[in-house]
């Protein structure tokens, strides 16, 4: 089985590369990038040549294309040594012609744009905008600036090649200021537990400095219980849905009202907050002297993220997602049975009359219907409120998305059992004397079970990817809306990260239903044996 395992991984890790490969052609290649500015409130602000940079740095933010501002340029020459600070200034300041260039800003805009030309990019100068009076138009400075479209095999070997993110020491910049050296520390006193050093508390951490994140491994009350920043999962920063957040953190990250709680900071200051310190990642210049940071903070790990009531994304859709599986089964199984063995009688064709109604009838109407149903008969909420206390808001989504499963596996259960009782092995058990009672536990159950087991991994995995009709008419705020508000927003980061996402977990999935398959039923076997 080992050999059998290690090739569909590698047939798996082949379709999944395929899948986001096709997905980047769909979204980079064949839809209109224009069309990322239809939700974007800061493109309708910004007028003349504005716009046009506007429009080349959110291009590059999506992922179309790399762009270098002559500004950036220059900043890069002063920090290199190749430019005095002295000439800065000049060089950087664009004439609203380019006969109006000073001589210092001429050779290094000449050299800005014979050194990008020869690396294949595409150099474009944007002179002033001015009004009939002589006076610039709002956004109408003079401009320059370097594009390159981004090939598609180039986009996805940065994608694939910078999933996965190692932190190191040397994160942080050579003149960032740090308390001590940097390195790795292991402490048993967990200072965020043990604020004031005091506290008999242990609590092991590993903790660095000149590290992205100041907790590499540390333990608290949130599941999983231990956490480490050792390795961080990318699946693409999003640009509206969740701006300047990863997608695995928009679906990872919890939601809802802030719990309040005592915190005291690296600074001894002591204040009521929802901070979580164990997240504090670094960002150079935060702790300026005119930053509240400065009063909390010792150093530049002051980036946080905060604890909140309510799971996130993924948590709220596995919960309902995992409770409606176990609903199907429990319910559809049973019943299938009852109907096969009771084959045209009544519970047979009520079963049959809905299994119809659930095929027949579009999920979007009955979905509405059971929830016009649940809110005015039953008052259930409609609605799904992360923070209320009750748990009756689970109910109508939980019912509304185990209806369509419960169907398919009473289906397929009854058509199994039917099967099986035709087999050659069932009329020798019935010659055998043995009861119909007996045949079907013993023997029909069991051999109609085998396929029926292959889809319960995948039934379990795929209750984190959420329901996104059932999630949009409930209000969910699960990962099953997710993708499809990406793409109404044209969220490249978002599309191609949840792709990846969803892809991996049908790999996974099916690995896992065909061992489980295996491990039900000895006849199948994934090995080969000589003959």
């Amino acid at each position: 089985m080992g050999k059998y395992i290690v090739k569909r991984l590698i047939h798996g890790l082949f379709s999944v590369i395929c899948v986001v490969l096709i997905v980047m052609v769909l979204v980079y290649s064949l839809l209109d990038r224009n069309k990322i500015f239809a939700g974007d409130p800061n493109y309708n602000h910004t007028q003349s040549n504005n716009r046009v940079t506007y429009e080349q740095s959110r291009f590059e933010a999506f992922g179309y294309l790399d762009y270098v501002p002559y500004s950036d340029y220059i900043i890069e020459l002063v920090r290199s040594g190749d430019l005095p600070e002295a000439d800065r200034a000049e060089a950087a300041k664009l004439g609203n012609t380019p006969d109006k260039d000073s001589e210092t800003a001429a050779k290094y805009i000449t050299r800005f744009t014979e050194e990008y030309q020869s690396k294949g990019y595409t150099v474009t100068r944007l002179d002033a905008d001015k009004k009939r009076n002589g006076q610039l138009r709002d956004g109408g400075q003079p401009a320059l600036f370097a594009t390159k479209d981004i090939p598609l095999p180039v986009r996805a070997l940065r994608y694939f090649t910078g999933m996965f993110d190692i932190d190191n020491i040397h994160y942080a910049p050579e003149d960032a200021e740090l308390v001590g050296e940097r390195g790795l520390t292991f402490t048993t006193r967990d200072p965020v537990y043990n604020p004031t050093g005091t506290e008999n508390v242990f609590a092991p951490a590993i903790m660095g400095n000149g590290t992205e994140h100041r907790y590499l491994l540390y333990f608290d009350h949130v599941f999983p219980y231990i956490h480490q920043n050792f390795l961080t999962l990318k699946l693409g920063e999003s640009y509206t849905v969740n701006r300047g957040i990863d997608v695995f953190d928009t679906m990872t990250d919890s939601q809802g009202k802030y719990i309040l709680s005592t915190i005291t900071y690296p600074t001894g200051e002591v204040m009521e907050r929802a901070d979580d310190l164990h997240t504090a990642t670094y960002i150079q210049g935060s702790r300026d002297a005119t930053s509240a940071n400065s009063q909390r903070f010792v150093d530049d790990y002051t980036n946080v993220t905060t604890y909140k009531v309510g799971f996130s994304k993924l948590g709220y859709s596995f919960v309902i997602g995992i409770i409606s599986t176990v609903m199907a089964y429990v319910l559809g199984l049973p019943i299938g049975l009852l109907m096969a063995r009771h084959k045209e009688g009544l519970v047979d064709k009520i079963g049959t009359i809905y299994i119809v109604f659930i095929i027949a009838v579009p999920s979007l109407a009955y979905i509405f219907l059971f929830k016009a149903i649940g809110g005015s008969v039953f008052k259930l909420p409609t609605v799904f409120d992360m923070d209320s206390a009750s748990k009756l808001m689970y109910l109508l989504p939980i019912v509304s998305l185990a209806l369509p499963s419960v169907a398919s596996l009473m289906k397929w259960m009854r058509r199994y059992m039917i099967d099986q009782q035709n087999s050659d092995y069932v009329k020798f058990a019935r010659s055998g004397g043995l009861s119909e009672s007996e045949i079907f536990t013993k023997h029909i159950w069991k051999n109609a079970m085998i396929p029926i087991v292959h889809g319960i991994p995948a039934s379990i995995i795929f209750a984190m990817t959420g329901a996104i009709i059932t999630e949009r008419v409930y209000v969910v705020p699960g990962a099953g809306n997710l993708l499809t508000e990406a793409i109404n927003k044209y969220d490249n980061g978002v599309i191609v990260g949840v792709t990846l996402f969803y892809a991996v977990l049908s790999v996974v999935a099916l690995l896992l239903g065909d061992v489980l398959m295996a491990t039900v039923d000895p006849r199948i076997s994934f090995t080969t044996k000589d003959r």
